[in-house]
C-alpha cells in the first residue's frame, strides 16, 4: 500500500485533513506531518524537519498543499531513493504575489492578530464556506503563535525554488483550485513552464480544495497512485 506524506498548509497543524482522510477510505495510507506552533522557522529549517520525519524503509508519494509546495519540491529536487511521485496542491515555486513582496519589512509591526476569521474565511473558503470549516479553521489558527504565523508569511514572500524544478525526477501532479483567492493561476503557469510532463487537475474550488473537493481529489489521487504502482510493476 504505497504512503501519501502530506505537507501542511501555513497553520501547520494537520488538523484539517479529515475529509481527504475519509475519502481516500484506507486505499492507501495518509501520513500527515505537523510544524510547530510555537516556532519562526524559514523554509530551509522546516524542510530539515521534514526530511527528519519521512519514511525510510517504504514508498511515498510527497504532496504538498499550499505553504508547503516549496518544501516538497526542495525535498523532490534532492531525488530521495524511496519517493515514488510528486503531487503539488494550490501552491506555487516563487513567491505567488510579487507586488506584495516588500510587504515583508512590515511584518513585525502588523498586529498580534494577523486578520478576524472572517477574512480568512473568505480567503481560503469563498462561497464554499460552512459553519464546520469555519470551525475546524479557527481551531487550527487558535493552536499557532501569531509570530509562527508572521514567519512562514514572510518565508512565502521571499521563496523561489524555482530552479529546483530542473531536479524532478519523479511524476509530479498539480491540484488547482479555479476559484482560488490566494494563489493565483500564474502561480501554476510558473511551474509548468517548468515541467512539461505535469499533469494538472483543476476542479471548482476555493483554495482550500482538499478540504472543499476531498471525494473528487481522492478519485484523482487513487488513478495516479495506480499508474505509478503498475509502473513500478512493471520495472521489476
Amino acid at each position: 500500500m504505497m504512503t501519501i506524506v502530506l505537507l501542511p498548509g501555513m497553520d501547520g497543524t494537520g488538523t484539517l485533513y479529515a475529509p481527504l482522510h475519509a475519502a481516500l477510505n484506507g486505499e492507501c495510507k495518509l501520513l500527515m506531518l505537523t510544524y510547530p506552533v510555537d516556532q519562526a522557522l524559514s523554509y530551509a529549517e522546516l524542510e530539515a524537519l521534514v526530511q527528519t520525519q519521512l519514511p525510510q524503509d517504504e514508498d511515498y508519494i510527497l504532496l504538498g498543499e499550499s505553504f508547503s509546495g516549496p518544501i516538497a519540491i526542495s525535498i523532490a529536487a534532492t531525488q530521495p531513493v524511496r519517493l515514488k511521485a510528486l503531487i503539488l496542491c494550490a501552491t506555487f515555486a516563487s513567491n505567488p504575489r510579487p507586488l506584495l513582496a516588500a510587504s515583508r519589512y512590515a511584518l513585525p509591526y502588523l498586529p498580534t492578530r494577523l486578520a478576524p476569521l472572517s477574512v480568512f474565511s473568505h480567503l481560503l473558503l469563498g462561497r464554499f464556506s460552512s459553519k464546520e470549516l469555519r470551525r475546524q479553521l479557527a481551531y487550527a489558527l487558535a493552536q499557532v503563535k501569531p509570530s509562527s504565523l508572521k514567519a512562514r508569511l514572510r518565508a512565502v514572500l521571499c521563496c523561489d525554488v524555482k530552479e529546483k524544478l530542473k531536479l524532478l525526477k519523479v511524476p509530479v501532479i498539480y491540484l488547482q483550485a479555479s476559484r482560488d483567492k490566494l494563489v493565483p493561476a500564474s502561480a501554476h503557469a510558473d511551474i509548468s513552464r517548468q515541467l512539461h510532463d505535469m499533469e494538472t487537475y483543476r476542479y471548482d474550488a476555493p483554495h482550500f480544495l482538499l478540504q472543499t473537493k476531498a471525494d473528487e481529489v481522492a478519485k484523482d489521487i487513487l488513478k495516479f497512485i495506480s499508474r505509478i504502482e503498475a509502473h513500478e510493476e512493471k520495472q521489476l
